[in-house]
Order: C-alpha cells, then sequence, then structure tokens
C-alpha cells in the first residue's frame, strides 16, 4: 500500500553563489526545493557577468515556486570580461528588467507576502549599499579608515569595478537607496511582520569576527542599525561575509547564508548543501 507524504513548503534563502568559479556551479546544480511551493531568497552575489547572472536566476526560477533577489556587490560590477558595459544606475535597471522577464522578483517591485504556520510575512528585498560608516578600528574619519586598508592591503574590489554613475561616490548612491527603500518599508501594513533580505548586513556587529576588519567599511551602514525594529523583522536575511551562521538582536534572528568561494566552503568539509531554511509555510 502506497503512504502518500504531504511535504510542507518553506521560505528558503542562498547567497553569494559565484558563479564564475566551476566548484560553485556545481552546487547551483544541486540545488533543488524539497516541495513543489518552496521559495527561494537570493540574497546577492551571484556572479559578475550580465548573461551568467540571467541564466543562473533562470534556472532557479524554473525549480523553484518564487524567487526573490537582492543584488550584491558583484551583479554591480562593471568587470572587464562582460560585454554589457553599463555602470551604476544604469547597470541595477538593467538587471531589474532582467530580472522582471525571468519573472524574479526585484527590490523595485511589490513585496510578496508568504503564508507561514505563524501567519502572513512581507518579504522585502533590498538594494542598500553601504556608507563607509564602518571604519576600521582605531579610525575617526572614512579618509584614515581607507588609509588603513590600503596599507594593510585589505581593498574592496568594489573600489575598481562598483561606479556609483549617476551618483558622485557610492556613499552617495547609498544614501539615495536608503531613502527610497524607508519609505517602501513605511508603507507595509503596520500588522505584517517581515522578512528583510539585503546582501549587506543590516547592523555592524556580524563583521566583528572578520579576520580584516578593515573590510567592514564595505559591509553596510549605521543607518539600517534599527531598521529589524523599525520594521517589524521576524527574520534579517544576508550574505557578503561568506561566514555562514545564525546570530540574534533584539530577539531577531539575523541569517547569513552565503556559499562562498570554493578555498572557503571546502574548509567546512563535506558536500555543500547552502540553502537554509528561513520560515516554514503552511501544511
Amino acid at each position: 500500500m502506497a503512504v502518500s507524504i504531504d511535504m510542507t513548503a518553506s521560505l528558503l534563502a542562498v547567497s553569494d553563489l559565484h558563479i564564475s568559479y566551476q566548484e560553485n556551479r556545481e552546487v547551483l546544480d544541486r540545488i533543488r526545493p524539497d516541495c513543489d511551493d518552496d521559495w527561494l531568497i537570493v540574497a546577492g552575489d551571484v556572479g559578475e557577468i550580465f548573461d551568467g547572472i540571467g541564466w543562473a536566476l533562470g534556472l532557479l526560477r524554473d525549480r523553484f515556486a518564487k524567487v526573490i533577489w537582492a543584488p550584491g556587490n558583484h551583479e554591480l560590477w562593471t568587470h572587464p570580461d562582460d560585454p554589457v558595459r553599463l555602470r551604476g544606475d544604469q547597470r541595477y535597471r538593467a538587471l531589474v528588467d532582467l530580472c522582471r522577464k525571468l519573472d524574479v522578483v526585484t527590490p523595485e517591485d511589490e513585496y510578496p507576502v508568504w503564508r507561514g504556520k505563524s501567519g502572513p510575512v512581507v518579504v522585502a528585498p533590498l538594494f542598500l549599499l553601504y556608507d563607509y560608516s564602518w571604519l576600521t578600528p582605531g579610525t575617526t574619519t572614512k579618509e584614515e579608515s581607507l588609509r588603513r586598508a590600503y596599507d594593510a592591503g585589505v581593498v574592496c574590489a568594489d573600489e575598481m569595478f562598483l561606479f556609483p554613475d549617476p551618483y558622485p561616490d557610492r556613499a552617495s548612491w547609498c544614501s539615495a537607496r536608503l531613502a527610497h527603500t524607508e519609505k517602501r518599508l513605511a508603507a507595509i501594513d503596520a500588522a505584517l511582520p517581515s522578512v528583510l533580505v539585503s546582501h549587506w548586513p543590516l547592523r555592524r556587529e556580524p563583521t566583528k569576527i572578520m579576520w580584516h576588519r578593515e573590510f567592514a567599511q564595505w559591509c553596510g551602514t549605521d543607518r539600517t542599525a534599527d531598521w529589524h525594529l523599525r520594521f517589524r523583522a521576524a527574520v534579517a536575511v544576508y550574505g557578503h561575509l561568506h561566514i555562514p551562521r545564525t546570530t540574534q538582536h533584539d530577539g531577531v534572528s539575523f541569517e547569513e547564508v552565503s556559499l562562498g568561494y570554493p578555498r572557503e566552503w571546502s574548509r567546512r568539509g563535506g558536500t555543500p548543501r547552502p540553502i537554509r531554511q528561513i520560515l516554514e509555510g503552511d501544511a
């Protein structure tokens, strides 16, 4: 006699797939839903090459009931090997158009509502950037903090590949994104909690375990430190640090869900299965 098992859908998340590495493309090929109704959050850094980003997101969209994407810094690079030469906000807008053709939710679309065991939750993908406010320990200005990073040889490649056009600098672009996003989050029904999805962590604390603390200035902004409280986060999802773990801040779970580079995940042993359950849905 056959036994029928009803699977419960899940809201899942992953980030930092970095598909420029063959080993990571093999990991991507193994990512599958456990249930036909699973949703997948992709919190940035799929890759650097425009067509490759589309290929990977399209592959995931074919497998999952819904895919929700927030950009990372690598998607925003104008990489020397990429035939798509768009820069800054134009590149971001082109990525949004690409995602819409693939039926992938972006930070510019209506936020979808996940129907979970504890009730409905708004899933909000965010594009925020950073503003160099997370200074290198022992420094007091952006200029001093950057100089310390250059002296230590710890410099984010954004300084070469991530152009802020038409803004004068990345901090100005960040400020514009924060203002735009705050308005959208404030318009969410006050009765609904949220899942906040950003490539960069909303709070600085997760960066304090990095080997190279100079890198924190490329990782976020002080201006989002209370967003998990202001916007009723049930969970905050992020990547970028390549340090997958769960932490708690003010009773809210912060989930770092990155795969990272092969040299990083291979040290953890075993075959990586980078997707993590964020919330469970109704049966």
